[in-house]
């Protein structure tokens, strides 16, 4: 008898443990007894990673690719653009089109809890699958995102400066289109000493009212209007970048630092911890208009208590320059009103700046022409 049973499991060992209890129908589940030195585990692995196979198979004809994830067999990522601190911009090619690719930090970084994690990714796919629906010359082509993926062939520098890689394990990958003439922010900085001439304000100043009016058509608060934000193609045309992914990117503690970069153009119910809605958006184009007028940094010498103190609760704005036109001006101040209720739509905006006459100039007095800002007491116009 125990060389029959010992032959019968030697059989189950040979023949495949699913097969011999199909052949061993009239034992019951009390009656059957296996040697563990006789069950074939490696035979049994396969069976099973098998099984998970074809149902993780199924699982992806159930559930079909989002509209907005990209191919990532498409994607070539060809060199580092610039590095921040929620994420890494790289240059690449999709399908044959420049983009700009974001790297962001899925949330696997120990700096957030379980549950902040959760609310980031669901957070972020849901501001993704409203990107991709916008079509506007102000604002970036959404091309694609690929959520938590670790495929991606990331190009590693041969001297990295730590030594250690900081491509976190699953990363969220964003892909744009790419636009060469860089940031808003850059522009303005290379432009600081020789200013810019009055046309080429109100080019700007339209570009980034006519974006802002679409978004806020769109039911779409930005919520992070800054020059950093804004890019610049090969024309000069302004486009928005980065809605709706700055919200998320807030919920990185790493990212919570308070720089005043940031502090320096928002509204004074943000900065206060009140409820606001598409005006924050109208105050922070205030600023943005008069740092492209000036060519210069809000507050620069203030720190973070500074401004938020001041610009709630001592009224805080830009000086706005006397050699500024009144039209231009009187849009800054109406915008950049502490009450909410009392600040332009956007769509107002785009039409005050359509009215301004550039042809007789007005731009901002450069330095190096004035002394001790000659413009308070002439009525000269710059370019």
């Amino acid at each position: 008898m125990d060389s029959k049973r010992e032959k019968s499991e030697g059989e189950v060992k040979e023949g495949g443990f699913r097969s011999k209890l199909k052949g061993l129908g009239s034992f019951s589940g009390k009656d059957m007894f296996f040697r563990a030195d006789k069950i074939d585990l490696k035979s049994l692995d396969i069976q099973l990673e098998k099984r998970l196979n074809k149902a993780w198979s199924e699982d992806k004809v159930e559930n079909p690719r989002e509209e907005w994830e990209i191919d990532l067999s498409k994607l070539e990522i060809r060199y580092e653009v610039a590095r921040g601190t929620y994420g890494t911009v790289y240059k690449g090619v999709y399908d044959g089109q420049d983009v700009a690719v974001k790297l962001l930090d899925w949330g696997e970084d120990g700096y957030a809890t379980e549950a902040e994690t959760v609310a980031l990714r669901a957070s972020f796919e849901k501001e993704v699958a409203v990107w991709h629906k916008l079509d506007h010359p102000n604002v970036t082509k959404f091309v694609g995102a690929s959520m938590g993926t670790s495929e991606l062939k990331i190009p590693q520098k041969k001297s990295p400066s730590n030594g250690s890689n900081t491509l976190p394990a699953r990363a969220c990958c964003v892909v744009v289109e790419y636009l060469p003439g860089g940031t808003l922010k850059t522009f303005l900085i290379k432009n600081s000493r020789k200013k810019l001439a009055y046309k080429i304000v109100i080019q700007l100043a339209l570009d980034l009212s006519r974006g802002l009016s679409y978004l806020h058509s769109q039911k779409i608060v930005h919520r992070d209007v800054k020059s950093e934000n804004m890019l610049l193609d090969s024309q000069r045309n302004l486009k928005i970048a980065d809605f709706g992914v700055a919200r998320v990117e807030a919920q990185n503690p790493k990212d919570m630092t308070g720089e005043t970069g940031t502090l320096g153009y928002m509204a004074p119910e943000v900065l206060d911890g009140k409820p606001y809605n598409r005006k924050c958006d109208v105050y922070s184009f205030s600023i943005c208009l008069w740092e492209i007028y000036c060519c210069d940094m809000p507050y620069p010498n203030l720190s973070f208590v500074e401004i938020s103190s001041a610009v709630v609760r001592q009224n805080l704005r830009p000086e706005i320059p006397r050699c500024c036109p009144t039209a231009l001006a009187n849009i800054m101040r109406r915008c950049w009103d502490p009450s909410p209720e009392k600040r332009p739509e956007m769509d107002e905006v785009v039409r005050l700046l359509e009215a301004i006459d550039t042809s007789k100039g007005g731009g901002m007095i450069p330095d190096d022409q004035v002394t001790k800002c000659l413009c308070f007491l002439f009525p000269t116009r710059g370019p």
